[in-house]
């Protein structure tokens, strides 16, 4: 197979509007929560990713019955903890953390002994801290002694609720919590660090009980389980991860501007945009609407040669995580020194993501200084073009970093090579190659 990208032209200006893939984080989530939903659930424009497929792969493993098309997917879920299946199954997560880490809370209840793999990726990642909570509702794990993949979840039929204090600011260790909450009889209580809030408007969606008192730092969510509930129905607005590839090429390409349609950009997910806006990138997000708990808009931005370093704030760090790698290189382009800090979890992402952001800037010639094992400075130069051979390769398929180093070879030139990359990019965002042609952008793939 045809996997290796050959970029060796700068994007011309272009003036645009685009649609993205459909948000990946709350597809998988409407997948996993229709399957213990009760009846017929329909949901539409699920994005194309493996990460999604590999979603409705496990909970067709569950014995739930799933048709898609092109149009919808359509989900009969059998309520809560009401799966079907053979004894001692497997079922594969493939590079989807989101989908690992929270089927895993569907099933603290799970009659039979089930095991999770996962690929290479995944299985390097750790499963520990999602291991650690879900026991304490009463569930038992056989784990390795890394405490990654593969691992076998048994059930119990003494589910019990708890309290949990979610100290690393993971959407996906409170999401797993909170459906593990569904199956325990009482009130659950999640003390948790900010982190995006889809699952929350989702319950609400759904009049699961739910309570959440907000403070600075925290958030109190309180769930009363087995409370079943219905189906329903959901189209899934674009993915503002996906945008930002797309508004990282239009900041530092020349003379172009973009508006990328119908995203999601509820508040914990723009922390990207908060801080370009910050550098001075003036991004501006229109025609907002509320999508059953989420906002929908547009987004617009255009070429800026003015943007301006920056002290990143850590308390943006959960909310922007996947976006880190597209910040490092805004600021490599921007005018003075910038600093990140406490990003120990980008290195326990797909790959070493911190580690790979410096490997990408020092290959370039912009000047970088690791900050400890956790941050980065980077001293910017708006006026850098790139005319050498630059490779990418064994970065274990993480499609963050295949895209991020697309849109620098786009944005401003250079002879790139970079490896695997069909193969990486049609984990979250199979469209992207084709946007990129709608663009203007011109590459190989060999």
């Amino acid at each position: 197979m045809s996997n290796i990208a050959v970029i060796k032209k700068k994007i011309s200006p272009y003036n645009k509007k685009i649609f993205v893939d459909g948000c990946k984080s709350i597809s998988i989530r409407s997948i996993l929560l229709a399957s213990i939903g009760i009846g017929k659930s329909t949901i539409f424009s699920l994005p194309e990713s493996e990460d999604v497929k590999s979603t409705i792969d496990c909970i067709k493993r569950l014995g739930i019955k799933i048709i898609k098309n092109r149009k919808n997917c359509v989900i009969f879920g059998k309520g809560i903890n009401g799966f079907d299946y053979k004894k001692n199954i497997t079922i594969n997560a493939g590079n989807s953390g989101t989908c690992g880490r929270l089927i895993l809370g569907l099933l603290v209840a799970s009659k039979n002994k089930i095991k999770l793999i996962g690929d290479k990726s995944l299985s390097k990642r750790n499963f520990g801290r999602i291991v650690d909570p879900l026991e304490k509702f009463g569930s038992n794990f056989i784990v390795n002694k890394n405490r990654g993949l593969p691992l076998k979840i048994i059930g119990s039929d003494f589910i019990r609720p708890i309290k949990f204090r979610e100290e690393i600011g993971s959407s996906q260790v409170k999401s797993s919590c909170m459906f593990a909450a569904l199956n325990a009889p009482g009130k659950t209580i999640i003390i948790s660090k900010k982190s995006r809030n889809h699952s929350e408007l989702f319950f609400k969606f759904l009049n699961i009980p739910i309570k959440i008192k907000k403070n600075k730092n925290y958030d109190l969510i309180e769930v009363e389980g087995q409370k079943n509930f219905h189906s329903f129905k959901y189209k899934i607005p674009g993915d503002v991860s996906s945008a930002a590839f797309f508004i990282a090429l239009t900041l530092i390409s020349k003379n172009s501007q973009l508006t990328i349609k119908n995203v999601n950009v509820n508040p914990t997910r723009i922390g990207y945009i908060n801080i370009l806006n910050k550098m001075g990138a003036k991004i501006k997000i229109l025609n907002k609407k509320n999508y059953k708990g989420e906002i929908i808009g547009d987004i617009f931005v255009k070429s800026n040669k003015n943007l301006k370093s920056i002290n990143c704030p850590s308390n943006l760090n959960s909310i922007t995580i996947d976006e880190f790698n597209l910040l490092f290189i805004n600021a490599a382009f921007s005018k003075g020194v910038s600093t990140f800090k406490n990003l120990e979890e980008l290195n326990k992402k797909e790959s070493k993501r911190l580690e790979w952001g410096f490997k990408i800037l020092k290959m370039i010639g912009i000047k970088t200084k690791k900050i400890g094992n956790h941050g980065i400075k980077i001293w910017g130069n708006p006026n850098l073009e790139l005319n050498k051979k630059y490779i990418i390769k064994n970065y274990l398929k993480d499609h963050r970093i295949a895209m991020c180093t697309f849109i620098l070879a786009l944005a401003r030139g250079g002879n790139w090579r970079i490896e695997d990359v069909v193969e990486s990019i049609k984990t979250s965002f199979p469209s992207f190659l084709k946007i990129v042609k709608t663009l203007g952008g011109k590459y190989e793939i060999r």
